[in-house]
């Protein structure tokens, strides 16, 4: 064989395993790096959890090491939101920022956000299992739910405001049974409330749409 011939074949393999990497990484040609694996609690959805909120998450799913949670969720809710307000959807569709399951198991807790109507309101009344909380205009949480509405007032939101647009967060627990007690209802409104705080302030409510740094986790009476 030739010395053309040699030369030609090692390009030929070098370009063949040039693209093989580029394949590999999925972002070849946009010079971007492939996404770390995002398994830590502080990292699930869409890294919203303040440190209080994803220790949460750790003891309600009984982990530290989660499935990989992609990044895009809270940009994706925050605008699908925006684009429901701007049809006029009083009652939206369920957009979800995110769902936390530990590795390998069936397990998980989803975060999801709707506009609601003012009927959507317990409005004093007991709510199966639901236990009321004094944060936001309602907060009701519970072994299995969590809900959190507040009312948000935006130049996002076109006439919100004279009319505040009613955003609701909610917190679903799947498949596993936890006891109704206190450390569970308020895991689950710490988790509830970190990330409903970061949808409004993508939103750019005023005055974070009536939430404290903190969450109030002051019961009310039932």
């Amino acid at each position: 064989m030739g010395l053309r011939s040699v030369s030609v074949r090692r390009v030929l393999q070098g370009a063949v395993l040039g693209l093989a990497l580029c394949l590999l990484a999925t972002a070849c040609g946009r010079g971007e790096e492939p996404e770390p694996e995002r398994v830590m609690a502080e990292q699930q959805c869409d890294g919203t959890l303040s440190p209080g909120a994803a220790r949460a998450l750790e003891t309600v799913m009984h982990t530290k090491r989660f499935s990989h949670d992609p990044r895009g969720g809270l940009e994706r809710t925050a605008e699908a939101l925006v684009a429901d307000h701007g049809k006029g959807e009083r009652r939206s569709p369920t957009r979800r920022l995110c769902r936390a399951n530990p590795a390998g198991s069936s397990d998980r807790i989803t975060v999801a956000f709707h506009l609601y109507r003012d009927t959507e309101l317990a409005r004093g009344d007991r709510v199966a299992s639901l236990h009321p909380y004094a944060m936001g205009v309602e907060a009701l949480s519970g072994p299995k739910r969590a809900l959190l509405y507040v009312r948000c007032a935006s130049p996002r939101l076109k006439g919100s405001d004279k009319h505040p647009a009613r955003v609701m967060g909610q917190l679903d627990f799947i498949r596993s049974d936890l006891p109704d007690t206190t450390p569970i209802r308020e895991a689950h409104l710490t988790i509830l409330h970190s990330a409903t705080l970061a949808v409004v302030r993508k939103l750019d409510c005023e005055d974070d749409a009536g939430l404290a740094e903190k969450p109030v986790l002051k019961p009310l009476p039932e």
